[in-house]
C-alpha cells in the first residue's frame, strides 16, 4: 500500500510540475489520469519497490547535484575539444563492473553515464556494463569507479559491502 500510495504522490506532483494550468476542471482530470494510471500498475502488479523506489528519495538529492556538477564539467570539455583546433578525441569501448545491488541500481549508473557527455552505455548485461568514451581518459576516468561507489551509495550499499577494499 505504501508504494502504491507513493506512486500515486509521485505521479500527481509530477503531473502538476510539467502541466502548468491549475484549474478546477484540468486538476480534476489530472486527477483521474493519475489514480486511473496508480490502477492500472496496481492491476498489473508491477508496483513494489523497485518500480517506485522510496528508498532512494533520502539520498537522491545529493547525487542528483554531484551528477549535474560532472554533466556540467563533461559538457565543458567536451566544448573545448568541438572548438580546440585539431583532434583533440580517442574513441575508445570500455567494460565496466556495475556492482550495484540491484537492477534498478545498474540502470541507474548506465543512464547516469549516458547523461554524461561524451560518453554513451551501449550494453548493460550480467552486471557489466560496456561504455564508448570519447577519449582514452574519460574511460580511465569512469574505470577508477567514482560514479560506481556514488550509485551504490545512492542504493545505501555500505562500500564493504560490495567486496571494496
Amino acid at each position: 500500500m505504501r508504494y502504491l500510495l507513493g506512486l500515486i504522490v509521485g505521479a500527481a506532483v509530477l503531473w502538476l510540475l510539467l502541466s502548468g494550468h491549475y484549474t478546477p476542471m484540468v486538476l480534476g482530470l489530472g486527477a483521474a489520469s493519475c489514480l486511473f494510471c496508480a490502477y492500472v500498475c496496481h492491476r498489473m502488479g508491477i508496483v513494489d519497490n523497485e518500480s517506485v523506489p522510496l528508498h532512494l528519495l533520502a539520498r537522491l538529492p545529493g547525487y542528483a547535484a554531484w551528477l549535474g556538477t560532472e554533466i556540467a564539467r563533461s559538457n565543458w570539455d567536451v566544448a573545448k575539444r568541438i572548438v580546440r583546433p585539431g583532434r583533440h578525441i580517442s574513441p575508445t569501448m570500455v567494460r565496466l563492473r556495475a556492482r550495484q545491488s540491484s537492477e534498478l541500481g545498474q540502470a541507474i549508473f548506465a543512464n547516469s553515464i549516458t547523461l554524461t557527455p561524451g560518453t554513451v552505455t551501449v550494453a548493460l548485461r550480467n552486471g557489466e556494463a560496456e561504455v564508448h568514451a570519447i577519449t582514452r581518459a574519460n574511460a580511465q576516468d569512469m574505470d577508477g569507479g567514482d560514479m560506481d561507489r556514488r550509485v551504490r551509495a545512492l542504493e545505501g550499499q555500505r562500500r564493504d559491502a560490495a567486496g571494496d577494499t
